[in-house]
């Protein structure tokens, strides 16, 4: 979102996908123009929060480089092709760790709980993602070596490749499938089906879910149902970016104990 209002095409060129995705699904059937009003609705609150948080992790990151024993060169070609996959690494961990630890799920949640698989879905992301620590995971990365401009620039390109990703209309992409992640994948990824729950976690690449056994390919003739387990389909910006904090803190207030405490926040959703 902070790339389409520094850039403007950028934001043409996402209305325009919007568009003819919207006109693709009402040949189809049907759009719920509620619900992607929503997602643009969280996209805007995310647009407020976002430059704030983010002076903070510069700040952060360029401290975390400056403990780093070794520090690439953001000038040479490798350091930005060891870099993506690094990244990529560390993207497909955040992912996975972001479903399977319930502190970090409550960020991640947001983007989980749309209930139509459409490009304004992309970018329905949460509001707490500095609450969430998840960012701890890209400042490993940073400590390993690689320049805060690196990180942070190809992880603003991972997540560009991925807003196509979240659509219907583009279908298998042949050998592509294998090492990147595609629409297909990403299909999956969202699914509440019991049978395709925490897969697919791969920014650019899927080779790490094939690697490490998380990978599931989406059935033939789709038919996947989307949206959270407990089925939260609201249309409050508000309510949709916060909705699972107040579950999670809920079930914390009513446990007994620091420990009881910590293993709803720290285990699984």
């Amino acid at each position: 979102m902070q790339l389409a209002m520094k850039h403007p095409w950028v934001l043409l060129v996402m209305l325009l996908a919007v568009a003819a995705e919207f006109l693709w699904r009402r040949r189809r059937g049907g759009y719920d123009l509620g619900g992607a009003s929503a997602s643009f609705g969280v996209a805007l609150g995310q647009a407020v929060i976002r430059p704030v948080t983010g002076v903070a992790l510069i700040a952060i990151f360029r401290a975390v480089f400056d403990l780093a024993p070794l520090k690439l060169a953001a000038d040479d070609w490798r350091t930005w092709a060891a870099g993506f996959v690094a990244l990529e690494f560390a993207y497909y961990w955040f992912h996975r760790a972001s479903h399977r630890v319930r502190w970090l799920w409550a960020t991640h949640a947001v983007h989980h709980s749309a209930c139509e698989l459409v490009l304004p879905s992309a970018i329905r992301l949460g509001w707490t993602e500095f609450f969430s620590l998840g960012w701890m995971f890209f400042a490993a990365v940073i400590l390993v070596g690689f320049p805060p401009l690196v990180v942070v620039t190809l992880l603003g390109l991972n997540l560009i490749y991925q807003v196509p990703l979240h659509t219907e209309a583009i279908g298998r992409l042949g050998a592509l499938e294998w090492v990147l992640n595609t629409p297909s994948h990403h299909r999956a990824h969202h699914s509440r089906d019991k049978a395709f729950l925490d897969c697919n976690f791969g920014g650019v690449l899927i080779v790490f879910d094939r690697l490490f056994g998380t990978f599931r390919a989406e059935p033939e003739g789709g038919g996947l149902t989307y949206g959270l387990v407990h089925g939260m389909d609201s249309r409050n910006p508000v309510r949709i970016a916060l909705h699972e904090w107040s579950r999670m803190f809920t079930d914390m207030r009513a446990a007994r104990g620091i420990k009881a405490r910590l293993r709803i926040a720290l285990g699984a959703p």
